[in-house]
């Protein structure tokens, strides 16, 4: 069988997060298991050992409209068709039966191809809200097939020809095809519509290829389906276990389905660690760089260079006697994430140090800088809101029937049958009930724009400072050099906590450092969750970025686990505000990225100048909001 977990995405296009994320929970909905996970591979798949189902990508480059439907017509398709009405011990053994026939793989995606047509009737009639974007399905795919029979005939590639000639027979009916002497087929093939199950479909199939196999001397070089390319590993893994899943004999106990096949694997491997949960690839590493100058690699070539970053998805580990001394980091008590951050973050390890206050003379020099050119800024706003903050105060009110005496007001008692010659006192000024979280991206692509974060960090701490608003400021980051498929070090480093108050901690901010990689949705679950422990009613989290997610196994995962962390904290009552951190101008394809999976909360910076600007602007608006909400 084709593996198609080789799958590889030759551009540069971004999934839209959120879109992504719904169809996720639809398709957890359908097949009822909470674990399920989407993505996008190049045909529709069903991993157990993953516990993902994989969207086509032949519904990209479409009309939105056609797009949507197309990708829900998959989702309908496996989550509530063939995970449930699949019979996966009749299909293993079919499989094993062709192994020596001709033609094995014609034969296997034929009963795919049957079976696709028998659960779209089936899930039709179970959930008639589905037949909008089955028809669309159909009608697309009869489409393609109709183009690709012409051309595969023309290159006398039959194998092919007859699956597209089949799929159009049934789903078109064969009054719209050449006979080409298919007569017997087209008599046969009638018996689609009187499939009620696997069986039936093997047994139609068995009965198609008596006629096709004559007709056909090369078996299928392309594949249609790769739907179960997976699933005879992980059946072969959990019976290897003694988790029998698939019984045979009688029908009442026997768990024959896809969905019973997830839901083993998931028991029998949920606590375990090891290699079967890894695709072993080999990849060539011999090479200096992936940049358009690079050249071929040589084993023999001297190390000239360590990267510090930047890779998508990278998974070479370098051996710890080629890291810079100045890269190994000194460990501290390590946390793991286990299953409380998201299963993208699941190998995750972590710390918190404390970031040391720089004593160099040069960047205490550049703090006062800072300082003396944001003094008037924060001065400003600071009385602004103090002023909004007293005309939120209740005003001194009279006519009171107790309270202080009002020595103008004593006529009362001669005029008036209920004298009220009592007054009190304005109410006491309030702190302002929000608390703000900071996260700072600590990426090595932050390099170039260092002085400028710090200034734009310097200024949310001293304005927060001033009104006394309870603030945590962390600079995350993972280490590339160490992170493996096992464990992935992640470390946050304070430069002020909720717990220090009004205590200056500018001399933290200058110290700031870029590293390596930076795992965005771990690092805002975490923030998330200290800002959950707090009493105040409004919870900010602000998050400074230049760049998507990036860091070990987390290149398209990272943007749609980064989406639900976002979703998740919005869900919770945290408002998570994004401010993209750029040295020019964002492109359209940035500005969308950003906002797919900050939703309108994204900000971007067209130029490094800007970035202190626009972070008072959002503080600014943010805190207008707080008051006027009090």
């Amino acid at each position: 069988m084709a593996e198609m977990g080789r799958f590889i995405q030759f551009n540069n296009e971004q999934l839209n997060a959120r879109q992504m994320l719904q169809y996720e929970m639809l398709a957890r909905a359908l097949a009822g298991n909470k674990e399920l996970a989407i993505n996008e591979r190049q045909l529709i798949e069903m991993n157990p050992q993953q516990q993902k189902l994989s969207l086509s990508v032949f519904w990209r480059h479409r009309e939105e409209a056609i797009m949507h439907l197309g990708r829900l017509s998959d989702i309908y398709l496996m989550a509530a068709g063939f995970w449930r009405s699949f019979d996966v011990r009749a299909y293993l053994d079919y499989v094993d039966d062709t192994k020596n026939e001709r033609l094995p793989r014609l034969r296997r995606q034929l009963v795919l191809l049957i079976e696709e047509f028998r659960l779209v009737e089936y899930v039709s009639k179970q959930r008639p809200g589905t037949a909008e974007a089955f028809d669309v399905r159909r009608r697309t795919y009869s489409a393609t097939h109709r183009q690709q029979m012409n051309v595969h005939r023309q290159k006398q590639l039959y194998a092919e020809y007859a699956i597209n000639y089949l799929y159009v027979a049934a789903n078109e009916g064969t009054l719209t095809l050449p006979t080409d002497g298919f007569e017997e087929i087209h008599w046969q093939m009638q018996g689609i519509y009187d499939v009620k199950s696997t069986k039936d479909s093997i047994a139609l199939a068995w009965r198609l290829m008596n006629l096709i196999e004559p007709r056909v001397q090369k078996d299928l070089k392309q594949n249609f389906y790769a739907l179960f390319d997976t699933v005879s590993d992980a059946v072969t893994f959990i019976e290897s276990k003694g988790a029998t899943c698939l019984a045979t004999g009688d029908k009442d106990t026997a768990k024959e389905t896809i969905e019973e096949v997830f839901r083993a694997w998931h028991r029998e491997t949920k606590e375990q660690e090891g290699a079967h949960l890894r695709l072993e690839l080999g990849r060539g590493n011999e090479g200096r760089s992936l940049s358009t100058d690079a050249e071929e690699g040589d084993a023999q070539n001297d190390v000239s260079e360590v990267g510090t970053g930047g890779d998508t998805d990278h998974e070479a580990e370098p051996k710890k006697d080629d890291i810079p001394e100045t890269k190994k980091l000194q460990r501290g008590t390590k946390k793991h994430a286990g299953e409380a951050f998201g299963d993208d973050n699941r190998h995750v390890t972590y710390e918190e140090t404390r970031l040391e206050k720089t004593e160099d003379a040069q960047q205490l020099s550049e703090l006062l800088r800072f300082r003396t050119e944001q003094e008037p800024l924060v001065k400003a706003m600071t009385l602004e809101f103090q002023k909004q903050m007293a005309q939120k105060q209740v005003a001194k009110r009279t006519h009171l029937s107790y309270g202080r005496l009002n020595s103008r007001e004593l006529l009362q008692f001669v005029t008036d049958e209920r004298p009220k010659p009592f007054y009190k006192k304005d109410a006491p000024a309030k702190p302002l009930d929000a608390v703000f979280g900071l996260l700072i991206d600590g990426s090595a692509s932050m390099l170039d724009k260092l002085d400028e974060t710090k200034q734009a960090v310097l200024l949310f701490h001293d304005v927060l400072r001033k009104l006394a608003i309870a603030h945590d400021m962390v600079c995350f980051y993972e280490d590339a050099y160490e992170a493996t498929s096992t464990e992935q070090p992640n470390t946050f480093e304070w430069l002020h906590r909720l717990e220090d108050g009004v205590q200056d901690d500018g001399a933290r901010i200058m110290a700031l450092e870029a590293h390596e990689d930076n795992r965005d949705g771990f690092a805002i679950r975490w923030m998330a969750k200290r800002l959950l422990q707090r009493d105040e009613k409004h919870r900010f989290l602000l998050i400074f970025s230049d760049g998507e997610p990036s860091a070990f196994r987390y290149a398209t995962n990272g943007v749609l686990d980064t989406a639900e962390a976002v979703m998740e904290a919005e869900k919770n009552g945290i408002s998570v505000v994004h401010l993209f951190l750029n040295t020019e101008q964002p492109t359209d394809e940035q500005r969308h990225l950003f906002a797919t999976i900050y939703g309108n909360k994204s900000v971007a910076a067209e130029d490094v100048a800007q970035f202190s600007d626009i972070t008072l602007r959002l503080l600014r608006k943010l805190i207008r909001y707080v008051i006027q909400s009090t």
